[in-house]
């Protein structure tokens, strides 16, 4: 499928709805948005290193057990779609989220001018990546904080099928509320599924009003075979 192709099944999403259990519950799956031959072309990625900027192996910094590659600039034009399209349809709850926290200025609804401020606070480097687990691997509850400009959203997509490729390996999201236990959800995601979620702070209700909640985000000991995901950040890293 062709990029156009894409931002047509992007623009079919209902956004409305997207956005409001996001705003509700921190997250929301999107539906069905690559198919099968384009999660293969991108899980195929990875072992091509003249696609990536750096390769970060997991379990000598402690993070859990598996390898991540940030992909280089020029993104693969799937990706580069993706970033582009997800991010103008998220822009209307990030910056409303940014008001309700007292965090000024909102986005820009066009991500080159976003990627322009992180530019001027020295974050030049892409955030797109490939992560792969094989047996036992797993992403400990975690933020992708790259430098002072941050995007309060990201997406993820699953590239393989669960149960035949692999079993285990759910998308974790952790929300930590003032004076409240940690409440972890798993969330088990199909081969080209489109997720959305909170990638740090986010406003909640509370009992003056609302409240800044915390969110962290990883996955779950893959039980066997392998797991592939893009992870989409819209930020850029210092």
């Amino acid at each position: 499928m062709s990029p156009n192709d894409l931002t047509a099944r992007i623009d079919a999403l209902d956004w409305d709805a997207i956005r409001a259990r996001t705003d509700a519950e921190g997250r929301a799956i999107g539906g069905a948005l690559l198919d099968r031959a384009e999660c293969a072309e991108l899980a195929a990625l990875f072992d091509d290193d003249a696609r990536f900027r750096s390769t970060v192996d997991m379990g000598p910094r402690a993070y859990g057990e598996g390898t991540y590659r940030y992909l280089t600039r020029p993104l693969p034009p799937l990706v580069e779609t993706l970033r582009r399209e997800l991010y103008a349809r998220l822009t209307p709850l990030a910056s409303d989220w940014w008001r309700r926290l007292g965090r000024e200025p909102a986005f820009p609804r066009d991500l080159d001018a976003f990627l322009a401020r992180c530019a001027e606070a020295g974050q030049t480097r892409p955030t797109p990546l490939l992560l792969r687990y094989g047996p036992g691997g797993h992403n400990r509850l975690h933020q992708d904080r790259y430098g002072e400009v941050s995007f309060p959203l990201q997406a993820a997509i699953c590239l393989n099928r669960p149960g035949p490729d692999f079993t285990g390996g759910e998308f974790l999201l952790a929300e930590q509320r003032a004076r409240q236990q940690t409440r972890v959800e798993a969330i088990a995601l199909e081969r080209g599924e489109l997720l959305v979620f909170a990638g740090g702070d986010r406003p909640v209700p509370g009992r003056r009003g609302e409240v800044r909640c915390q969110t962290r985000h990883g996955v779950s000991r893959v039980r066997s075979g392998g797991r592939v995901c893009l992870g989409i950040i819209f930020h850029d890293a210092a």
